[in-house]
């Protein structure tokens, strides 16, 4: 499969001036009127991304600095750099004596943004789009837009966490939210491919980031807001700001909010945009309401009624398991029905919703001889107290949890993580997600004092310290037929982020492995 990084959509030529129309602050640290005049067809933040006449902007980041990369870019095409003051002020050591324009702004990160903007002529402004947000089931909320609006876009292309979809093409993703010059390439890619809509899942890193600058979205939901990100933004107070910024007119024209929590209730309060308000697992006032969710025995989709405005009551089947996921399917279709959908061909575009990969993902179900083994992303507290909570109903015997935490990232919720995965799940599984640069053993170690908090004696506790895959492996095979084995924290995600090294790792892959070669199937 190949990466974002990939997607090339054709592009006409615009002037270096035309590009930084935006900036109105912008100069030439070699001014020529010439310079002014170069002809310009892309523009990338990642020097290796570069390719004949393109921009490349180089960003301050927290070790180094972008304009380090400019030789590379330049060698791979690059025909102007636009950079701040201190990166201009460097330049020369990187470009040596290359006639090229470098261009000073005051925010390069933002500038990339109107760059991309000017330089693939807003695509955005000629599709439909939607934009989701939240701390948990943001992918599984874009993928479920994607279902519902192929009944009027069936080609609708998706950006988001695990992949990128434009036509029949996929690409793998890295960020739930790529940088805005990729952003700005998938949709006008969409565009170019007569897509017709487009929907792009919107992290907080991305929204303070800049990363959808320019992008006024049709419509933009948001799901809820948990401890998560922290290490990023400080508090929720910030963490929800960042949020919010999506819900103001330079993002959105109109909203669906999510108000089963605190911060969706104030959402609605301070949007800057209308919004229409639903609660799904809550009492809270709303314009639209769920009630009466029960699980369908036989074909396990999630039912439920969704009530609008008008007290008029319409039946929902969901084909994925989970409470939370009633959540996201709301908000999904009101989505839709806000921006002239039918609310009826809506629902029933649902009922045949694609499987979301890794969420809540059944990899054996029917099984008579194994565990039942389903793969989730749950990764914060409150999702992964959801999510056991909806495998419980397919338990007979022991819930097996399979589930680590990611390093680099915010380390306060990992203690109170493993407690609630001790409290709830019968038999743990303590393994690494991406360690990235932190010493994998310290994140375990965090893991394990949390659940001795709850289980001082560590009964039915296992650590893995090998590597993830065997911890897959064990799992399962140690488990019996009615137990469920839980693999979370990763759900589809490609990779395995180790010392700054993604390396090719999928838990569905591997634990379809596991099952093929059981010996107890008999094969």
């Amino acid at each position: 499969m190949t990466s974002v990084l990939d997607i090339r959509p054709s592009v006409s030529p615009v002037l270096l001036r035309d590009a930084l129309a935006e900036m109105p602050k912008a100069q030439l640290v070699n001014p020529s009127e010439e310079h002014w005049n170069t002809h310009v067809t892309g523009v990338s933040v990642n020097s290796r991304d570069i390719d004949n006449g393109w921009i490349f902007v180089a960003i301050p980041g927290m070790k180094q600095h972008g304009i380090e990369y400019a030789r590379g870019a330049l060698t791979r095409g690059a025909v102007a750099i636009v950079t701040d003051q201190a990166g201009a002020d460097r330049a020369h050591r990187y470009l040596a004596e290359a006639d090229i324009p470098v261009v000073v702004v005051d925010d390069p990160r933002l500038a990339a943004a109107r760059i991309a903007h000017a330089v693939y002529r807003n695509p955005a402004a000629e599709l439909f789009t939607m934009a989701i947000t939240g701390t948990n089931g943001k992918t599984t909320t874009s993928y479920l837009m994607r279902s519902i609006i192929r009944t009027k876009y069936p080609q609708a292309a998706l950006c988001g966490t695990v992949q990128t979809h434009v036509g029949p093409v996929e690409f793998s993703s890295d960020n739930t939210t790529a940088e805005s010059p990729v952003i700005y390439r998938f949709l006008s890619l969409a565009r170019q491919e007569n897509c017709g809509a487009a929907i792009v899942e919107t992290s907080s890193h991305a929204l303070s980031l800049d990363r959808v600058d320019g992008i006024v979205f049709d419509v933009a939901g948001f799901t809820n807001l948990q401890h998560d990100h922290l290490d990023y933004h400080g508090d929720m107070g910030a963490y929800f700001e960042a949020k919010r910024l999506l819900f103001t007119p330079a993002h959105a024209k109109q909203g669906v909010v999510c108000v089963d929590d605190e911060w969706g209730q104030r959402l609605a309060n301070e949007a800057e945009i209308p919004v229409t308000t639903v609660s799904a697992l809550s009492d809270a006032p709303a314009n639209w309401r769920v009630s009466g969710i029960r699980v369908d025995t036989v074909t396990q989709a999630t039912l439920f009624t969704l009530t609008g405005p008008d007290a008029r009551q319409h039946t929902v089947s969901l084909p994925i398991a989970g409470q939370v996921n009633v959540q996201n399917a709301a908000v999904a279709i009101l989505s839709a029905v806000v921006t002239g959908f039918d609310i009826d061909e809506v629902i029933a575009a649902l009922a045949h919703a694609d499987q979301v990969p890794g969420r809540m993902e059944m990899l054996n179900p029917g099984s008579t001889t194994q565990p039942l083994v389903i793969v989730d992303f749950a990764h914060t507290t409150e999702a992964l107290a959801w999510t056991i909570e909806t495998v419980r109903e397919f338990v007979t015997g022991k819930l097996v949890l399979v589930f680590g935490t990611d390093g680099d990232r915010d380390a306060s919720k990992r203690e109170e993580l493993a407690a609630l995965a001790a409290r709830k799940a019968d038999y743990l599984w303590v393994t690494d997600e991406n360690p990235r640069t932190e010493n994998p053993q310290s994140i375990r170690d965090y893991l394990l004092r949390g659940i001795a908090s709850v289980r001082p004696d560590m009964s039915d506790v296992v650590e893995i310290t090998t590597c993830r895959r065997d911890a897959v492996r064990k799992a399962i095979l140690h488990a019996q037929v009615g137990d469920v084995v839980l693999i979370t924290g990763k759900g589809a995600e490609w990779y395995q982020d180790i010392d700054g090294i993604k390396h090719v790792y999928n838990d569905v892959p591997v634990a379809l492995e596991v099952l093929a070669q059981d010996p107890r199937t008999g094969k």
